[in-house]
């Protein structure tokens, strides 16, 4: 049988990062432990309601358990919550409806075919783009297994706050820099820390990452999705109002064959959303020392032949330099400076707002 003791080592990893970083053992989050010879079920227990961080909190706690554990143990974490009959009864939880999307005018994916292209340095460099432009910006990462937005923008360590509303439940309040809303599910984890997620927890994770946050008013909120096709994606379109979708890819042919699978899975009927244009990422390479030279080093033409076959309009061409790169590792999107490359963001945030007027 496996001892306590050592689970209840595992489980003060986990810190809840709304919470002075205090572990869930410490907070008194840890309502039961079951141990058996082969497997191990621990219960988490909310006060009053559950917290807006219940999804990562179970995540983090299986990850944890999975890390320390052998592999011949299987795991499972449960979340309840508790409720003190001596007070009088609250509307427990937040319905994590639309309600906090009323007020934001256009919903836009930021998705690609396959990893890669550099679909988030894109959708990090327009949300500042637009911003610049003047409008009011919001930006959810919606990449739950390789979150870059906190890196991007040099807002690793931020711990959003939380909110509670009259009515009972809680709202992230989202990370402001660059004239733009941030919320990742990479502040909630821990550096290098593995989420270990099966579909349905990313996908509930997710959901409170967009639904459960104080947007305000925003003219865009842009939804970095994973790249691919699968039912993290399908759950997102279901579940969130999302108005359409920029499609990224890089000029080479087998990013391509991995588009028109994107545009199929937008324009199924099932789901139905259109595809406001093409963004060809890397079109060609151009020396910073030699800024007119263009090289085609993955191809020449291929995002316009591939816009045209779907019957979409090619909504930018992002050129690979160097500055892009250093830009983006160190937290200070290319879009913010004055060089051509930000240029290049900016026209194709004019694109996107004219597109949809």
């Amino acid at each position: 049988m496996i001892e306590r003791e050592r689970i209840i080592e595992a489980l003060k990893e986990v810190r809840h990062p709304a919470m002075q970083d205090r572990d869930i053992v410490d907070l008194g989050l840890v309502a039961d432990i079951e141990c058996g010879e082969d497997k191990v079920v621990v219960t988490l227990g909310f006060p009053k309601r559950r917290d807006p961080l219940t999804e990562y909190l179970v995540g983090a706690t299986r990850a944890s358990l999975v890390r320390h554990l052998p592999s011949s143990v299987s795991t499972e974490v449960k979340a309840v919550v508790k409720e003190n009959n001596s007070e009088k009864p609250k509307k427990k939880g937040l319905d994590l409806g639309t309600e906090q999307l009323e007020n934001v005018r256009h919903i836009v994916g930021i998705a690609s075919g396959k990893g890669g292209v550099g679909k988030s340095t894109v959708a990090v460099n327009l949300a500042c783009a637009l911003a610049r432009l003047g409008y009011r910006v919001g930006l959810a990462d919606a990449d739950v297994y390789g979150p870059s937005v906190p890196l991007m923008t040099r807002t690793e360590g931020a711990c959003p706050a939380a909110e509670e509303r009259p009515e009972g439940g809680e709202l992230i309040i989202p990370i402001e820099k660059y004239g733009v809303k941030w919320m990742s599910v990479g502040y909630f984890a821990q550096k290098g820390q593995a989420l270990i997620w099966r579909g349905p927890m990313a996908c509930n994770a997710l959901k409170q990452m967009i639904l459960q946050v104080k947007w305000g008013e925003l003219d865009f909120l842009l939804i970095d999705m994973p790249p691919g096709t699968g039912d993290i994606h399908i759950s997102l379109l279901q579940d969130i109002p999302m108005e359409g979708a920029v499609i990224v890819t890089t000029p080479q042919d087998v990013a391509l064959a991995d588009v028109e699978k994107g545009a199929n899975m937008f324009r199924n009927e099932s789901i139905n959303r259109p595809i406001f244009g093409l963004v060809e990422n890397m079109a060609w390479f151009t020396p910073e020392e030699h800024p007119d030279e263009k090289y085609y080093i993955f191809g020449k033409g291929g995002g316009e032949r591939m816009a045209s076959e779907l019957g979409i309009d090619v909504l930018g061409q992002i050129p690979l330099v160097q500055s892009i790169r250093e830009s983006g590792d160190a937290g200070e999107p290319a879009a913010l400076s004055t060089r051509p490359d930000a240029l290049a963001f900016i026209e194709l945030a004019r694109k996107l707002a004219e597109k949809l007027g």
